[in-house]
């Protein structure tokens, strides 16, 4: 991507996110989800960091939540709230560690910041709340505030103090101490006759008090609540406190902003704990990645046994020291980043829609996109099912779609992000001719059909002989497999076949996680081929395992390893009269091959295996070609051995064979009930042997 269209595209994902931000911060409303939400936040984020030159000062990656309703009165934060970076990946965590390293050796190493710690980290349960700032004067509480801008909130101190998980008074500087000690804090360390005390947390609805809330709307007529999330936002910011205490919010402190002398995160959380606080008893300190990792997976799943919504972690870097040093980048702190579930939907962008032919010949219209990762597994094609599905989508080529997966659900595209448009995408149309065979194509219902009824099942058995044994050799995908990917719109040549992952796969219903990785394997292992088996693979007419053999020992290609596209020039360039004088290659094979080679759609399969990273290799030299040169044709039953192997015996020395007797045929092996051949090969004059002469002639 270029600087010009990575500015057009920020300044989409700005405007777009602003809208959304706007709905969810200011309004407690939403038209997308918080993962589609979070993955244009995350395309931005990563766009910035790609073309730093681009970042502004508005950027939404830049602040922090919206701006505070003028219903309530505003006041100021004694430190900037901020939010968090998010992160969807392993990859994106070590990408974060590796910032804060590299931002850290300009000030100092970043060993000798926390040599002392036993925990690199801290981790939390990142509630799906609504952030809050509690001020407690002399013990009580005397000022609550929502978020806001993270400079200046909102004064919503009477609603918050109709939630019983939120203290109205603290603990004593005594009764503190007694707590700390209980905890295994070292009590001198720290000053607990701090007559000014602000911490900060989540307020949140449990999902039991979701469903009752929701039960009374719907016996009310109401309208129900898409998610807890919304309902305690709204309930904080009620004007009317008896409606917040109807709905009997929880909270949790996370966050001591108050300096009593803790030097980590840990120790906040036990200091507040001391103080009176309601933690997370699952928030722990974690000492590697690899733990930060363990923990963010169990919580995904186990997510269900706690009685609230969580959609990730929040891991902290748990020195504050060290926290204080990597400082504020935007609207969020360098030492901390939310690191998300697997997002049930994700945002991406559809590059091209595909037709597909399925074994029936109905076409099937597939979305092509920037691979994104929706329910842990990453998605690249979703199939549209049909023109009418893709027409009530509004969806064109270029758009910016929401695609989501929940469960085991195969992914599907549910909405187009219109406002991302740029003015360069294009409307898609169902074809007018079968892009297999050209044949014209038809309406059955709300399907597209191809009027060659034979069309699919022949693109059944190109594939099944294309994975053959004899030629690409790829296990795994026998008749019921192909049948059923092409049915879902996954293949429907023998190109796509390298286009398929592991997320194309893992989302077929009773396809499993191993042998979708075991079939990816396979594909993967054998993108490496011999010419001649990947001559035999196309399923050319008239071109069997020995024409394959015998034309390429006749191509002036040498080298180990080259490019199809070396192999395109190199045919496109024979004449059906060079070709004939190959053995084992008459008028008819000649014109096979010289016409397959000539259709521009073949050529195009061809440069697509290059595109996808298919090597040929040359066929193996034998190390001993005294038959080099000599071409036999093997006829009737051998004693010793079989027709196979007698061929192989003679490729091992440099010989071709030939299935069919010509006057270029150099010997015709005869064995017993021989055919035709032995009485051609009189007519012609070709020298026959017997299996002993034959045998003699090897050795």
């Amino acid at each position: 991507m270029t600087a010009s269209e990575a500015k057009t595209r920020i300044d989409q994902l700005r405007k777009t996110i602003n809208h959304h931000r706007y709905l969810y911060h200011v309004l407690d409303t939403q038209e997308i989800s918080d993962a589609a939400l979070d993955s244009l936040k995350k395309e931005l984020f990563d766009l910035e960091q790609q073309f730093p030159d681009l970042i502004t000062p508005d950027s939404p990656t830049q602040r922090i939540g919206g701006t505070p309703l003028k219903a309530f009165k505003k006041v100021p934060h004694e430190k900037q709230m901020l939010s968090f970076n998010d992160a969807f990946s392993e990859d994106d965590m070590r990408d974060w560690m590796k910032r804060n390293k590299n931002y850290l050796s300009s000030a100092s190493a970043l060993s000798s910041l926390i040599s002392h710690l036993s925990s690199l980290f801290y981790g939390e349960l990142k509630i799906d709340g609504f952030a809050i700032e509690l001020v407690y004067e002399n013990g009580t509480l005397t000022q609550a505030s929502t978020r806001g801008d993270g400079l200046i909130g909102e004064d919503v101190t009477q609603n918050i103090k109709t939630v019983e998980a939120i203290p109205l008074t603290i603990c004593s500087a005594k009764e503190a101490q007694a707590n700390a000690k209980k905890l295994g804090l070292p009590t001198d360390k720290f000053n607990f006759d701090a007559n000014r005390i602000v911490v900060r947390g989540e307020v949140f609805l449990t999902k039991k008090e979701f469903e009752r809330i929701n039960k009374e709307q719907e016996a009310k007529g109401q309208k129900t609540f898409a998610n807890p999330r919304n309902i305690a936002a709204g309930s904080v910011r009620q004007l009317d406190p008896a409606v917040t205490a109807s709905r009997k919010l929880d909270s949790y402190q996370y966050a001591l902003v108050t300096d009593m002398g803790q030097t980590t995160h840990e120790e906040e959380h036990l200091l507040l704990k001391a103080l009176g606080f309601k933690t997370n008893p699952h928030n722990k300190p974690l000492g590697t990645l690899e733990e930060v990792f363990a923990f963010r997976d169990h919580w995904e799943t186990h997510r269900e046994k706690i009685d609230y919504e969580i959609d990730g972690i929040v891991v902290m870097v748990n020195d504050n020291e060290t926290w204080n040093t990597l400082g504020v980048v935007g609207k969020a702190p360098r030492g901390g980043i939310a690191y998300k579930f697997s997002p049930v939907e994700a945002t991406t962008v559809v590059e091209d829609i595909k037709v597909q032919i399925g074994r029936t010949g109905v076409l099937t219209p597939v979305a092509v996109m920037r691979p994104v990762t929706v329910g842990g597994v990453t998605i690249s094609h979703a199939t549209l099912h049909n023109a009418d599905q893709i027409e009530r989508l509004g969806l064109k080529i270029g758009d910016t779609v929401v695609i989501s997966r929940a469960g085991d659900v195969i992914p599907q595209i549910t909405a187009v992000l219109e406002d991302m448009r740029t003015g360069k995408e294009r409307v898609f149309s169902m074809p007018a001719h079968c892009p297999n065979d050209g044949s014209p194509v038809v309406r059955d219902g709300v399907a597209y059909r191809c009027s060659n009824k034979k069309c699919g099942a022949r693109t059944s058995e190109n594939i099944r002989h294309f994975v053959s044994r004899s030629a690409f050799d790829i296990r795994g995908l026998g008749p019921k497999i192909i049948d059923r990917f092409m049915d879902e719109g996954l293949i429907s040549d023998i190109a796509d076949i390298f286009t398929l992952t592991e997320g194309d796969l893992k989302t077929l219903e009773r396809f499993g996680e191993q042998s979708a990785k075991n079939i990816i394997r396979e594909i993967s292992e054998h993108k490496k081929i011999s010419l001649s088996r990947f001559l035999y693979s196309l399923g050319i007419i008239h071109v069997g395992e020995e024409t394959s053999r015998a034309l390429v020992s006749a191509l002036p290609i040498s080298n180990l390893k080259f490019q199809i596209s070396n192999l395109i020039e190199v045919v496109q360039h024979l004449t059906t009269e060079d070709l004939q004088q190959i053995p084992d290659i008459g008028p008819a094979v000649a014109t096979s091959i010289h016409d397959w080679f000539a259709d521009k759609h073949n050529v195009e399969l061809l440069q697509r295996f290059e595109t996808l990273g298919i090597t040929l290799l040359a066929d193996k030299k034998p190390a001993n070609a005294k038959l080099a040169g000599k071409t036999f044709v093997i006829t009737g039953t051998l004693e010793t051995m079989s027709r196979d192997e007698a061929k192989e015996k003679v490729r091992a020395l440099g010989g071709t064979t030939a299935e069919s007797v010509s006057k270029k045929t150099s010997f015709v092996v005869v064995g017993a009930d021989p055919g035709s051949k032995a009485k051609k090969a009189q007519e012609l004059g070709v020298v026959t042997l017997t299996e002993r002469e034959f045998i003699s002639l090897l050795s």
